[in-house]
């Protein structure tokens, strides 16, 4: 699919520039910048309906507000999970009342959500799943933990793949449940303290006594079919900001390579090119795939890519600097136990994870080689 910018694209561009230009300054807390993206209309551009108090935009001015989102460095979505993977799945699957109840407060930027998948000792195998709900009159009694669940800490619901059948295994007698978090005794997070000192990620237990669940999208037993449409979510517009973002971090480890004579060296020069030759491959490659359908590799070979660039972004922006990588932004002397990271060592750390979260490079590389290759499935044990 190609891309062609026209007369009203660049008037979209114009008016998300400059409401950007006026809002970001005066951001306030993370809840209060989602309100106010609400108050705008710019959450749910993508939704394709405008019934819930938000604007629409087609494809290529989806792909003008992204880019321009990210170039005005507005602050990280803490709403991202709700607006562009569980929105457009209720919007497919779920029923008129859960439309009507989940999607308006998602639109004016009121309900964040998590996303409970990932399991211990299941890895990226999402097929894993332990956590069972079982069916108690009008609800369901929730019993399991969930890990890695990105702002669980702050969100108000969850989106939960769990076991419904008894005695089912694998993808079948899954339910896909929309849980609420404020359950206090029932439900417990515990955040993940990672290298960089932060806790974006958590580890969440559902008590199966009392942690309960009214809504089920999909029809109970579809879990998985829901899952998958959800997964295919998670690879569209939003990865070509991610890549404006990429932009500016490459811009600032190319400075410091040229301000600290780094880019004299012809090894490092050589993987400073690299690194730009690689970040225009993928934003063709973005633009190319945006919009198409029917592509079972397409999301896998867009995660590889930028999940391994941005790790070799992160270990470039250490080799530039050299030895004064190491030294940290504050003294640690005199009794100090302030950890602090400056952003390219921060950078560094958390880029280690890029390629296992999201499904690991490993899990990518399986799907395309069993559904785009055709190769034998991989042998996995009973």
């Amino acid at each position: 699919m190609e891309f062609r910018f026209g007369p009203e694209d660049d008037a979209f561009r114009e008016d998300a520039r400059a409401w950007l230009a006026q809002h970001v300054p005066g951001r306030g807390q993370p809840g209060d910048w989602e309100r106010e993206l609400g108050r705008g209309g710019w959450i749910g551009i993508g939704w394709g309906e405008a019934a819930y108090g938000n604007r629409t935009a087609d494809l290529t001015q989806q792909v003008v507000w992204a880019e321009e989102y990210a170039r005005a460095k507005a602050p990280p979505r803490t709403g991202h999970i709700g607006e562009n993977l569980l929105a457009p799945t209720l919007i497919a699957h779920g029923t008129p009342a859960q439309k009507q109840r989940f999607l308006p407060p998602i639109a004016r930027g009121e309900e964040l959500w998590c996303q409970g998948y990932s399991e211990p000792g299941a890895g990226s195998d999402l097929a894993g799943i332990r956590t069972v709900a079982r069916r108690d009159g009008d609800t369901y009694r929730v019993t399991g933990q969930k890990i890695w669940t990105s702002l669980a800490h702050e969100a108000h619901w969850c989106f939960v793949l769990a076991r419904t059948e008894e005695g089912s295994r694998r993808h079948h007698g899954l339910s896909f449940l929309l849980v609420p978090m404020d359950q206090p005794g029932r439900i417990e997070v515990r955040p993940i303290r990672q290298m960089t000192g932060t806790s974006e990620f958590n580890e969440v237990f559902f008590d199966g006594a009392e942690a309960r669940a009214e809504h089920v999208v999909g029809g109970e037993g579809n879990g998985w079919q829901v899952a998958m449409s959800l997964l295919a979510l998670e690879r569209g517009v939003s990865t070509l900001a991610q890549q404006v973002g990429f932009a500016a971090e490459l811009e600032q480890v190319l400075a410091i390579a040229v301000s600290g004579g780094g880019a004299l060296d012809p090894a490092l020069r050589a993987r400073l090119v690299a690194q730009w030759a690689e970040l225009k491959v993928m934003r063709w490659n973005a633009l190319r795939t945006l919009g198409s359908s029917g592509d079972a590799g397409a999301p896998s070979v867009a995660k590889l890519l930028w999940g391994g660039w941005h790790r070799r972004l992160g270990e470039l922006a250490m080799a530039v600097r050299g030895a004064a990588a190491t030294v940290g932004p504050y003294d640690w002397g005199g009794g100090s136990a302030r950890y602090e990271l400056d952003p390219l060592q921060h950078l560094f750390l958390f880029t280690r994870a890029d390629t296992i979260y999201g499904g690991s490079d490993e899990i990518q590389r399986t799907i395309i080689a069993e559904r785009v290759l055709g190769l034998p499935r991989e042998v996995r044990v009973p």
